[in-house]
């Protein structure tokens, strides 16, 4: 059997009528712009990625979004 290694998901949402990242349960980068909040979402991925972690940046609202 083949082990897929875990994933971080960063996801850019609304937050009490700002913008933030959600990972794991934890918000940062609110912004009331969204291309701020998205911009520290891209970050802290290439932070992570270049740590060697696999991660994904999800945008809400976003085509190929979908909220579960």
């Amino acid at each position: 059997m083949r082990m897929i290694p875990d994933r971080a998901v960063l996801t850019v949402v609304r937050h009490e009528g700002a913008w933030a990242v959600e990972l794991d349960g934890e918000l940062f980068g609110q912004s009331q712009d969204r291309e701020v909040a998205k911009a520290a979402a891209n970050r802290r991925a290439r932070e992570m990625h270049n740590a060697g972690r696999m991660c994904q940046v999800r945008i809400s609202g976003e085509p190929g979004f979908f909220a579960s």
